[in-house]
């Protein structure tokens, strides 16, 4: 269930099919919080019957259960969503700083935009860390340049590049060398404060 390299996993998979062991790659999403009340969801790629023989005790961990593909998919599957992650954290961070940049309370400015398009998890998730700078890991900023590092490999592998990852993965290398890679990755809305001179005040 470890978030690895797709690579890997079927690396290991082989190893472990050559003395008659099945294995399937089911990392996880949802961090400390869901993990703790058995909602995560968790994709998993491998062979089908094992995963349905398996199913049962994912979904005691997981609200979600996805069979994704062979092995290696349930990875990839990850990869696609720590991309997606980031990069909305990186976008509530810039909205959050130009709007206390323009003078319009950051607190307000989520309130009136997450019953839109704009509305997501990491905005009702992560905001009000942000709001709060309160950065107690849920998911460590040092975790999300492992699964990044991980995407950017595999684009290379595959030719698909990802160059808005590779920008946010910068920003985090950046916080982890400024000693903030045990903070939460909501943590990232400490570099554009820093660039416009500035700090998120909740009202």
């Amino acid at each position: 269930m470890s978030s690895i390299a797709p690579a890997v996993a079927q690396d290991v998979a082989q190893a472990l099919g050559e003395r008659g062991v099945k294995m399937l790659d089911a990392p996880v999403s949802g961090g400390e919080p869901k993990a703790i009340d058995g909602t995560l969801s968790i994709m998993v790629g491998g062979d089908r019957e094992a995963f349905d023989q398996v199913n049962d005790v994912l979904a005691a961990m997981g609200s979600s259960v996805v069979h994704v593909g062979d092995i290696g998919a349930g990875n990839t599957t990850k990869l696609a969503n720590q991309v997606i992650v980031a990069l909305n954290i990186a976008a509530v961070s810039e909205a959050l700083v130009l709007a206390q940049k323009a003078g319009v309370a950051p607190g307000a400015v989520v309130e009136a935009i997450r019953g839109g398009l704009a509305g997501s998890a990491v905005l009702e998730a992560k905001a009000p860390m942000m709001l709060a700078h309160e950065f107690k890991p849920g998911f460590r900023i040092n975790l999300h340049i492992k699964d990044l590092n991980n995407a950017m490999d595999t684009s290379e592998d595959i030719g698909a590049p990802l160059p808005l990852t590779a920008a946010v993965l910068d920003v985090l290398r950046l916080l982890d060398a400024e000693d903030h890679g045990e903070e939460d990755h909501s943590g990232l809305v400490q570099y554009y404060e820093a660039l416009a001179g500035t700090r998120l005040e909740s009202s």
